[in-house]
């Protein structure tokens, strides 16, 4: 699979990288490094202590995201694979202490809640670049860029996101992708999320880059 920079104008159907926060960027990259660890499979946590009490924090509250309230966790690990997409109804912030790779496609290439994986693209995010992933792009979590390595990215998303998940009955097949707060997700058959349950809505290949990475 074709591996694109974020540096590259493909990537701005899916999001941006966001100039400037030197100084804010290397105390969150500091901070992951430091903190939060690197296991062999994937780790989510939402909200994590260190990283939300960080001045860096609580400055990109008030601008990058107009002072709503946000919550600053991290996704660690290793992966090479698709397994699932999801969407928020808002934008997420990534920034990463290690260089990763993010698999992305676009909301409207959905239809009738599936998606052929054939949409998908993959996009290398280098160490230390900070990046906006629009509330229309799906995404999952990182891979890693390296064979021998793994990853350690920031996750920016309003408070409360992927926490729990609401008690409603669904009233249409979007309701039925509902997994978590604020969180819809397609699963590819193959992977875990489905066993669990999870609406099955992406179809062909389950993506796996370990041959497109050194």
């Amino acid at each position: 699979m074709k591996i694109i920079s974020v540096t590259d104008p493909e990537f701005t159907n899916y999001g941006r990288i966001i100039e400037g926060y030197e100084e804010e960027k290397k105390q969150i990259m500091e901070a992951l490094g430091a903190n939060t660890p690197i296991p062999e499979g994937t780790e989510y946590v939402a909200e994590e202590k260190v990283l939300q009490e960080l001045e860096a924090s609580v400055k990109m509250t008030n601008t990058l995201f107009g002072g709503s309230p946000m919550q600053y966790g991290w996704c660690n690990g290793h992966n090479t694979k698709l397994n699932c997409l999801e969407y928020h109804r808002s934008s997420e912030i990534n920034l990463g202490a290690t260089d990763f790779i993010l698999l992305l496609a676009k909301r409207e290439e959905i239809s009738d809640y599936k998606l052929d994986s054939s949409k998908v693209k993959a996009f290398l995010v280098p160490k230390g670049v900070m990046v906006e992933v629009y509330a229309t792009a799906l995404h999952y979590a990182p891979c890693q860029a390296h064979k021998d390595s793994g990853f350690q990215v920031l996750v920016g998303l309003p408070q409360g996101t992927n926490v729990g998940k609401p008690e409603y009955t669904a009233v249409n097949q979007e309701d039925k992708l509902l997994r978590a707060t604020n969180k819809w997700l397609l699963a590819h058959a193959d992977s875990k999320e489905a066993k669990d349950g999870a609406w099955i809505g992406i179809t062909g290949e389950n993506i796996d880059i370990a041959g497109d990475i050194q």
